[in-house]
């Protein structure tokens, strides 16, 4: 099978493109022909080991072992061609969707993933969808339908998402919407009318205001990215807010345990964990016209490194789509 793999850690240029074995599905697996994945910003930080100094070493251990044929990506749509003995769930021909998780190894033609459903890994693809636009789902749509239900949004509720024109998102635009919210999207200036058409009431361009100085306020704040003022956003909480943090930086979690709140105001962060049921909800909504991908770029596999190049720049709207 192709692949795009990484002989070492570094720019984009590290990759290259092989001709590896086929996997073979152990008995509870099923193997996958990919016929789309993606690029996400979490993908080049390991490919740079662009992460916190105190992750380096860890995850230079955990990766390296695979060197030098280590195959990122962790999105993917395809079709599954064999199954293991043990597994019922799933049979050669269905069209599924869903994440490898840590396994990783989306960027080839084939992977093998345990069938168990209490993985909540793998889901049948949405009738609707095209596999690029059912991988772009995969973990942008479970991640923000996690942190959504934590802030436990009402209907008529004000809701603000910071970093709206990314993977995670755009698609919490659409379900904050779906909830019943007036949703204020916060991004760049190329992103707002993207921001628009997916239904945001409102958006700021975060390189012409400050929504802290603005004088509004939320009952739920969503910081996808973890760049947020946290006092500033604090200030802008509702009495009963909650102050929602994707991808919280050490002094935010710090701060969110031991900065007293006040008329009940919560901060809340932590791993979303992607459910079975999960991706049954995500695949009804898109079924039923409510919500939908959005995907900047494509790129063939063997483009991977301009893939890569193309996300690090921080411009892209939505999803960078690989084509295997």
């Amino acid at each position: 099978m192709r692949a795009s793999v990484l002989t070492k850690f570094g720019p984009p240029e590290v990759f290259q493109l092989k001709d590896l074995e086929k996997p073979i599905p152990k008995d509870n697996e099923v193997l996958i022909r990919i016929w789309a994945t993606t690029v996400t910003a979490a993908d080049c930080q390991l490919r740079s080991l662009n992460v916190p100094f105190w992750a380096r070493l860890p995850i230079r251990i955990w990766l390296g072992s695979r060197m030098p044929n280590l195959i990122l990506g962790q999105e993917l749509a395809g079709e599954v061609e064999a199954v293991g003995k043990a597994v019922n769930r799933f049979q050669p021909g269905d069209q599924i969707f869903g994440t490898a998780g840590i396994r990783l190894g989306t960027y080839a033609e084939y992977i093998c993933l345990p069938a168990k459903p209490q993985a909540g890994v793998l889901g049948p693809k949405p009738a609707n969808m095209t596999y690029e636009e059912a991988a772009a789902l995969s973990i942008g749509g479970p991640e923000a339908l996690h942190f959504l239900k934590q802030g436990n949004i009402q209907g008529g509720q004000r809701v603000l998402i910071i970093g709206a024109g990314g993977s995670i998102g755009t698609v919490a635009v659409q379900l904050a919407r779906h909830f019943g919210a007036e949703v204020t999207g916060v991004d760049s200036t190329g992103k707002l009318d993207m921001l628009r058409s997916l239904g945001a009431d409102h958006v700021i361009d975060y390189t012409r205001e400050d929504y802290t100085k603005n004088g509004e306020t939320y009952d739920v704040i969503f910081d996808v990215i973890g760049k947020s003022s946290f006092s500033g956003s604090v200030r802008s909480l509702k009495q009963n807010g909650r102050y929602l943090l994707g991808n919280p930086g050490l002094s935010q979690m710090v701060r969110g345990l031991w900065t007293p709140m006040k008329r009940g105001q919560k901060v809340i962060f932590g791993v979303a964990s992607q459910r079975a049921e999960d991706l049954v909800f995500l695949k009804e909504l898109v079924e039923a016209g409510k919500i939908k991908s959005v995907i900047d770029r494509r790129y063939p596999l063997e483009q991977t490194a301009e893939a890569h190049r193309y996300v690090e720049t921080g411009q892209k709207k939505g999803n960078v789509v690989i084509t295997v």
